[in-house]
Order: structure tokens, then sequence, then C-alpha cells
């Protein structure tokens, strides 16, 4: 069964109408902390405490997590190895089979001096050029053979999956000065900013895009305990109606720029991967899939029902109204869905990821390719 998703994930990659290639070399992931494996913190632009990473290595791992995020249950299932972040200072990173350039905090447009992160999609597109470029410098030199064991060969940047999971950021933190009609009006410049990335990216040879939508914002507990305080703001399920209001709308015109690219990049690959379906389903049957815990986050000080104070982040110790105060992990974050009030736990994000490998929540669907799996041998 294992084989059978590695190969449909592939698949999903390649146009039916050209040749066949089962094989991804490398994986070049864009992003925020949805996919940040260790750029901000290694950075040291934060720092993170336990329990992050607490089921993972142990030990926090610069991911915004309990354990693993949804891109290194993608790469288990690809088979290569999990994604160094490139500003990652610690060690001797390995960039054989790709490069990870999210940071926790960025935004598609450009950082302000408010922005969590100075990370924006535009800077990390720069950054991917320059790492693109020292590596062919490196490959040219003399003595280069002895640089295969930690860079890209040159055709992986053309045969490599790029990988994208951005825009939260662009749409949650403007709802703090921003009304909704602002917010929805604003979304077509985000959008145009994205495509110019992408089009940098494909003027430098990458051909294969992976474009992840954004998640149902509203169901956060950070954005429900800002902006749910009135029952009549929420939904069915307990999230902020506005907020998944506009992550609906996002993603609808996102969605639509993959199509108009999909038809004007005749030689590349572009697949929608539709996350916010995917995390709705989760959260409407939550139950029935084995989890406790909808919206509650896990580790937090904020107590029922929400967990979450956004005066302490998980992991820290301080004083709140002259008490001594430490954010705390639950018991069993796999009975959670949400981690920290922001950040998806570990099996959260291993169940979305098993989702995407069915191949329904894709445009195009794994469906399309399947007559393809029929003469494979295993």
């Amino acid at each position: 069964m294992a084989a059978f998703h590695i190969l449909a994930f592939f698949l999903l990659c390649l146009p039916i109408s050209r040749s066949i290639h089962f094989s991804l070399p490398a994986v070049f992931n864009f992003g925020d902390s949805n996919s940040d494996t260790g750029c901000l913190v290694g950075a040291a632009f934060e720092t993170i405490y336990p329990p992050y990473g607490h089921r993972f290595l142990g030990t926090p791992s610069g991911r915004y997590c309990d354990g693993r995020l949804i891109v290194d249950f993608l790469l288990d299932a690809m088979d290569l190895p999990y994604l160094n972040a490139y500003l990652d200072s610690i060690g001797v990173p390995n960039f054989r089979k790709g490069c990870n350039f999210a940071a926790a905090g960025s935004t598609v447009l450009p950082a302000t001096a408010t922005s969590v992160s100075p990370f924006s999609f535009g800077v990390q597109v720069n950054q991917f050029l320059h790492f693109k470029a020292r590596v062919l410098e490196l490959r040219a030199a003399k003595g280069a053979k002895k640089l295969d064991k930690y860079l890209p060969a040159e055709d992986f940047f053309q045969k490599g999956l790029y990988m994208f999971d951005i825009g939260q950021n662009d749409l949650a933190g403007a709802f703090y000065s921003k009304t909704l009609d602002q917010i929805l009006a604003s979304i077509p410049s985000i959008l145009v900013e994205f495509e110019s990335g992408v089009q940098r990216l494909y003027d430098q040879g990458a051909r294969i895009f992976w474009i992840h939508n954004t998640g149902p914002l509203g169901c956060l507990a950070q954005n429900v305990a800002k902006f749910g305080t009135d029952p009549s703001k929420l939904d069915e399920f307990g999230c902020v109606s506005s907020h998944n209001q506009a992550a609906k709308l996002f993603n609808l015109q996102l969605h639509a720029l993959c199509k108009k690219l999909q038809g004007q990049y005749a030689d590349g690959n572009i697949t929608y991967v539709d996350i916010y379906t995917i995390k709705s389903n989760l959260i409407a049957n939550y139950s029935r899939l084995g989890f406790e815990q909808p919206i509650m986050a896990c580790c937090g000080n904020g107590g029922p029902p929400l967990n979450y104070d956004s005066r302490i982040v998980c992991g820290q110790t301080k004083t709140l109204n002259g008490t001594v105060v430490t954010a705390k992990g639950c018991d069993d974050s796999s009975e959670y869905i949400n981690w920290d009030g922001i950040h998806y736990t570990e099996a959260a994000n291993q169940y979305v990821s098993s989702q995407i490998l069915t191949g329904k929540y894709s445009d195009p669907p794994f469906s399309d390719k399947m007559p393809f799996l029929l003469k494979l041998k295993f």
C-alpha cells in the first residue's frame, strides 16, 4: 500500500500526455510555519521550548509542532529525507535532495516593520535563486565531485518538485487592523505577488509545482479566542465565520490562478491541493477519526474551552497578574487536532497528509492518472 501511495504521488506531478518519470530527485519548499523545519529558529529570530518536538526527536526541532509536519510525512511517502532549512545554522545541512525556504510567520506580501518574519515569499524566492546560483558555481569548480554528498545535481532544479504552503498569515494578520471587506478586496494583490514568485521560479527552470491552499483559519484557537467571543460570529463547529469566509475566497481565487498557470505553462505541471476541505472534514468529524478535541489547544495556559492565552506561548514560563505560570502540554497530544492554538499536532498532520496522498483533494486529481498504475509492477 505504501508503494501505491508513493507512485500515485509521483504520477500526480506529471502530465498525462508526456513521458512518465516516477522518481523525484529533490523537493524545494516555500511557506510559513505550516512547513518551516527550522528556518526562523535556526536564524535566531525566535526560540521554541519543550514540549515542542517531543513526539519527533524528543526535543524542539525547529518545527512549530509536537512532532512532524505535513511536509515531513509527504517526504516520507516520496522516500526522500526530511528537508533542512536554508537558514538552519546548526550542524552541516545536507541539501542534496532539496532545501526548505519556509519560515514561520511569513507572508506572500512583502514584510513590514510589524511582521513576525522578514522572509516573505519574494525573499524566499530570492534565497532560492541565490542558493541555485551558488550550487551551480560550486558544481563548476574544480573538485566538485566531493560535493555530491551535500548539494543537488544541476538537473535536480528542473526535475525537482516545488511545494508551496503560504498565504495564511496574510489573511489572519489582516483581521487585526482591517475589516472583512477590506481583506477580501486585498486577495487579488496577494495572488499577484504569489504569481510573480512562481513565474520567477519557472523562469529558472522549475516545472513541477505543488500548491496547497490555506486551511480553515476560523477554526484555530488563537482566532476563536480573539474574534469569537460573540457566539453569533461562530459557525456550527465553533469556528469564526469571517476568517473561514476569507480563506474560502482566497482559495477560490488561488484555484483559478492555478488553472490559469496550467494553461500558461505548457511544459510544466501545476497541482492545486485542497487543504481546506481536508482540515474542515477533520474538524467536523474529529470524534469519528479518533480525536477528542477539535479546536482546543493541547499546549497552552488558557484552560477550557480553548486553552489559549495570547500572552504566553507553549513551553514558556511567565509572570502573569503576579503569578508565575507555564504553558504546558496536555497528557496526550494525539487526542488533539490543535497543538498550540495556531498549529496542528503531529497526529492531525499525519491525517491531513494521508488524505493528500489519496489524490481526491487535488486538481488534477490522481484519478486522472490511475490507468498508468495498471501498467506498473511492484
